[in-house]
C-alpha cells in the first residue's frame, strides 16, 4: 500500500521540526498528534523500540492513519547507558536544561576522554492500527559529553548544548539544520526511512 498521510506521534515540537524538514520533498501530507488531540501515552516499555511502537499504536487508533513514532536518548558510556530511555525524563522536572545538568553533574569528577556519549534513535512506521509488522529505522551518534563555558548550558533541544561532535567539530547546538540532518541519529533513521518511502511510492 501507498501512504500518502501520517501522523507523528509527538507533540515535541523540535522533533515534529525535524522530521517535517527531512520529508518536505515528498507528497506524504504530515500531521502532528495535536491535530486529532492525541494525548502523550506512558512510555511503559524497557526499550527504545517498544517506547516506539507503543506510542505509534496509540496516535494510529486515534487518528486511523498510518503513524510515525520516535524514540531517542543518549547513552553515556561510563555511566553503564544512562539515562537511555529515561532521558527525556532524566531529572525531576524533566525539563532539558535541568537535564543536562544532572548528567554534567554525574560526570563531574570524570575526565574529558572519558565522557564518551551515542545518541540513539528508533523510528517506527505502522501502516495502520492493527499492523502486525511495524517497520523499524534506527540511527546512533557518537561524540562526548563537553562542560560549557563558565558551567553555563545554553537553552536547546535535548542534549544538543553539551554534546559535542569532533567530526564536525560543533556542539550539536551550533549546527546548522542540514549538518544535523546528515549526522545525527534521528537524521540517519530518517534517511533510511525516506529511502523505503520512496521505494514503496516507485513500486505501488
Amino acid at each position: 500500500m501507498s501512504i500518502k498521510e501520517i501522523v507523528i506521534a509527538t507533540s515535541n515540537k523540535n522533533k515534529i521540526l525535524e522530521i517535517s524538514n527531512s520529508l518536505q520533498k515528498s507528497s506524504i501530507k504530515l500531521y502532528s498528534q495535536d491535530q486529532f488531540s492525541i494525548a502523550s501515552v506512558e512510555e511503559t516499555g524497557l526499550t527504545y523500540v517498544e517506547n516506539a511502537i507503543i506510542k505509534a499504536r496509540e496516535a494510529s487508533r486515534i487518528s486511523k492513519l498510518p503513524s510515525l513514532a520516535d524514540d531517542s536518548g543518549i547513552e553515556v558510556e561510563v555511566l553503564n547507558g544512562r539515562p537511555g530511555i529515561f532521558s527525556a525524563r532524566y531529572s525531576d522536572t524533566g525539563e532539558c536544561i535541568d537535564n543536562n545538568y544532572k548528567l554534567l553533574s554525574e560526570l563531574e569528577s570524570v575526565p574529558y576522554e572519558e565522557r564518551n556519549a551515542c545518541f540513539k534513535c528508533v523510528l517506527v512506521l505502522l501502516k495502520h492500527y492493527h499492523d502486525p509488522s511495524p517497520l523499524i529505522f534506527s540511527g546512533e551518534w557518537e561524540g562526548k559529553i563537553i562542560i560549557p563555558k563558565d558551567n553555563i548550558v545554553r537553552h536547546g533541544f535535548g542534549y544538543d548544548p553539551i554534546f559535542f561532535d569532533h567530526k564536525v567539530g560543533k556542539l550539536a547546538l551550533d549546527m546548522t539544520i542540514t549538518e544535523k540532518h546528515l549526522h545525527s541519529h534521528r537524521g540517519k533513521a530518517l534517511m533510511k526511512l525516506i529511502d523505503y518511502l520512496q521505494n514503496i511510492s516507485e513500486y505501488q
